[in-house]
């Protein structure tokens, strides 16, 4: 689409943030009883999906509550089930004629692409003033996130992005306990990741095959530089570890695993990022990464709680090994001291986890998702479930529950299609307000990797200090034609 020669004031500040968190927490609790208030009580939504095979498909289906009007996948022939389904959808290969003709019956948009077209998609359905759900990573670099945030803002639409576990009771209820003191002062978080588990750590292929004749490549590059199409190797899963395409383990996973402890200590713009790998080749995300970053001193919203300083660790993959699923042992873990008290837990490390050390204690969630946590505090022999621990059950619910029913992803489509009904962008929790912040952070990362140099980083101005080589990561020169 076009692009939009306009002045933007793109420096978000933690103060933002907090002004965003506030709000999750002061809202009435959500749900079913909106709707009740809401005026739309009996309508239904007209939804668009852009990028239906896939993660697409589940997004569509946790809105068939809704009218489904339009699907617009770039290979037809990965959403004929969908097709099938839905079959009042009409069909499209392009968004951009997909928006031209259909703009005005549209209300609402899910977004499911692989992630180097979030932030085109996104953008277009914000322009035409459309309520969006965008899976994770919200975006794939630090400048499309902070674009996408203030654009949502000023079209004051409902948004809401794709870390379902954000629906969970668990995770709300772990945020509670960290933010009350629980566990004290936390300075050190450790999460790591069983992630990749498709191909990283190798080159580019040579050659090219025939392209289907349901599948427009073109469309599907998109802003990434045009390459040969290989069957298997892009479309329609490896993209995740195709530096053009992709965010890799972190930016598939971090904003699920870190979701909990970003909101829970209210994390603002670190001020260094540290990045180790197994090797960058320009192509693909490494096989391995161990990723640290500096969060100062803070304080918290509500509360005026102060923090002290954090030290974020972020770990995945691991040896090569031909045999694991992603050619990798999974064992790039935190070290065995750290994670003692998890083993004695489980019998083993899991191969995903989130656990937050504090001076009274400790938080560990074992699920990718942060929807299930334990609680061993400073004393105790070993780690409680949270529901079963005594200091848990004192402290009081402040953050809003999500009312729905079913598995978590269905609760987080059903917040945000309530919201829409009420007009109410703040009751979703996952919203760009929120998310993008996340995204920005975790992105971080992957400038680091990219960059493979500690980075000294100036939030709200988006530039590492020392690194001016970074700001080619940080913005992404797009291919012509693709501007958001």
């Amino acid at each position: 689409m076009n692009s939009h020669n306009r002045p933007t004031n793109l420096s978000f500040t933690r103060r933002d943030f907090l002004k965003s968190t506030a709000l999750a927490v002061g809202a009435t609790t959500f749900g079913v009883p909106l709707l009740v208030r809401g005026k739309n009580l009996n309508s239904k939504l007209n939804i668009a999906a852009i990028g239906v095979g896939g993660k697409g498909s589940s997004d569509i289906n946790c809105c068939s509550s809704e009218n489904i009007v339009a699907l617009c996948d770039t290979d037809k022939d990965h959403c004929e089930g969908q097709l099938e389904k839905y079959p009042s959808a009409e069909y499209f290969q392009d968004y951009r004629k997909m928006f031209d003709k259909l703009h005005k019956s549209i209300d609402a948009v899910t977004v499911s692409t692989p992630d180097h077209f979030h932030a085109i998609a996104t953008s277009a359905a914000l322009h035409h003033g459309k309520h969006v759900y965008c899976q994770k990573p919200l975006t794939q670099t630090i400048w499309e996130a902070r674009e996408i945030r203030a654009l949502a803002r000023r079209k004051k639409v409902v948004t809401q992005m794709g870390n379902q576990g954000s629906s969970a009771d668990g995770l709300r209820r772990a945020v509670e306990c960290v933010q009350s003191g629980l566990i004290g002062q936390v300075r050190e978080v450790y999460v790591w990741s069983n992630r990749p588990i498709w191909p990283q750590g190798i080159g580019r292929p040579e050659g090219a095959d025939i392209i289907p004749a349901t599948l427009d490549w073109n469309q599907w590059i998109g802003p990434a530089p045009m390459r040969p199409y290989k069957k298997g190797v892009y479309h329609s899963f490896n993209w995740r570890g195709w530096q053009d395409f992709g965010t890799g383990a972190l930016g598939d996973m971090a904003c699920h695993t870190v979701n909990m402890p970003f909101r829970a200590l209210e994390l603002g713009y670190p001020t260094e990022i540290e990045a180790a790998s197994s090797g960058m080749n320009g192509e693909t995300y490494p096989l391995s990464s161990k990723i640290r970053f500096e969060f100062p001193a803070r304080q918290l919203a509500l509360s005026h709680r102060d923090l002290e300083p954090v030290t974020l660790w972020w770990f995945d993959g691991g040896k090569p090994d031909p045999k694991g699923r992603g050619g990798h042992d999974g064992s790039n873990k935190p070290p065995q001291e750290i994670t003692a008290d998890v083993k004695a837990l489980l019998g083993e490390v899991p191969g995903s986890g989130c656990l937050l050390i504090g001076d009274k204690g400790k938080v560990f969630s074992p699920d990718d998702y942060g929807s299930r946590f334990f609680v061993k505090l400073t004393g105790e022999a070993e780690f409680i479930t949270a529901d079963s621990h005594a200091a848990v059950s004192s402290i009081p619910q402040i953050i809003p529950r999500n009312a729905f029913k079913g598995d978590a992803d269905l609760r987080h489509h059903l917040e945000w299609l309530a919201a829409i009904k009420d007009n109410k962008p703040e009751t979703c929790y996952s919203r760009f307000d929120v998310t993008a912040y996340l995204t920005e952070i975790m992105l971080l990362g992957i400038v680091a990797l990219k960059t493979d140099k500690k980075l000294e980083w100036d939030g709200p101005r988006m530039k590492a200090k020392n690194v001016p080589a970074a700001a080619q990561f940080v913005k992404r020169t797009n291919r012509n034609g693709w501007s958001l």
